[in-house]
């Protein structure tokens, strides 16, 4: 399915999706709402998780922390509906746009995962929240299935 890195002119400028994964075989990918282009998340993918985007339409990431390809809103129904798949320059950067159903995309329960800024004044930092309402209950969504987070 993905072509060969033959030369940097085709990378760059030819119509060969040759994708550069990293070292550990993954690729960054940024999401984003295809309605008002907010920021939902920033994961990544692995040869698996983008050929399944590719092919279902649907958004499929590979997980760190749990060592697996995951279909986004599999568990939650938050499904992450694939409107346009974008490369970068060079091809080491995945961008996504999507339509989620149900309107949210952070495990925590917020609509995006960046749902906090950094305040610096000079002397002190503090994370200041965006978005002040959940759009749904982890604990409902969830139950007890295993956090993603890893201190």
């Amino acid at each position: 399915m993905f072509e060969e890195r033959k030369t940097v002119k085709e990378v760059e400028e030819g119509i060969k999706l040759s994708p550069k994964f990293d070292e550990h075989g993954l690729i960054p990918v940024v999401t984003t709402d295809s309605k008002n282009g907010v920021l939902l998340m920033h994961a990544f993918m692995n040869a698996e998780a983008l050929k399944l985007t590719l092919e279902k339409k649907e958004a499929h990431y590979y997980s760190r922390s749990r060592k697996c390809v995951w279909h986004k809103g599999k568990t939650s129904g938050f499904i992450q509906k694939v409107d346009n798949i974008l490369i970068d320059d060079d091809q080491d950067c995945i961008w996504l746009k999507v339509s989620v159903t149900g309107n949210a995309s952070c495990h925590v329960g917020y609509y995006s995962c960046f749902y906090r800024e950094i305040e610096f004044d000079g002397k002190k930092i503090k994370l200041k929240f965006t978005e002040k309402t959940k759009v749904f209950d982890p604990d409902d969504v969830y139950g007890d299935a295993q956090n993603p987070t890893i201190l």
